[in-house]
């Protein structure tokens, strides 16, 4: 997801164009779009009246100005991100999801179980902690490099530390 339209709250509703000001709640959500995933705000008056169609959202407060900000994403919601792309087959997805199982492993949520090779690609079998549940993940090769941007972008996009 080399393209991706990322942004930090501004401040401004989507859906209505009004002010979320400093210390109010809002909801932050992943749309799809012509250019893939992008990063959008919405006050939780809009959302909960309008339930707008997007990819995954979370909750947070518009951070006060020399605020130390809040991080109201939680491991919960990264495995809810992690489970929404099990099915995606784009590139770019694929290394969105397997950038996400490396930060979900780092965190200690999956671990890995076994691999195999399928179609000529390296698929990891991870184990969710704390749960008989296995999960296939494509690995895609990715330097060291690029999974370091990748990181860097999913916490821009999520406005939370990876």
């Amino acid at each position: 997801m080399s393209d991706w339209e990322i942004t930090r709250p501004l401040g401004v509703c989507c859906g209505t164009d009004t002010a979320i000001e400093s210390g109010q709640e809002y909801y932050g959500a992943l749309v799809e779009t012509e250019q893939g995933l992008s990063r959008r705000d919405f006050s939780v008056a809009y959302w909960e009246a309008n339930h707008p169609p997007v990819y995954c959202y979370w909750k947070g407060r518009m951070p006060r100005e020399n605020e130390k900000k809040q991080l109201f994403l939680d491991d919960e919601m990264l495995m809810a991100f992690f489970e929404r792309l099990q099915t995606e087959t784009a590139p770019e997805k694929l290394d969105f999801r397997f950038v996400l199982a490396l930060i979900l492993m780092r965190k200690r949520r999956l671990k890995y179980d076994s691999g195999r090779t399928e179609d000529g690609r390296e698929i990891w079998r991870l184990r969710v902690v704390g749960q008989n549940d296995l999960v296939d993940v494509i690995n895609p090769g990715l330097s060291e490099e690029k999974i370091e941007q990748l990181s860097g972008q999913i916490g821009q996009i999520l406005n939370a530390e990876v």
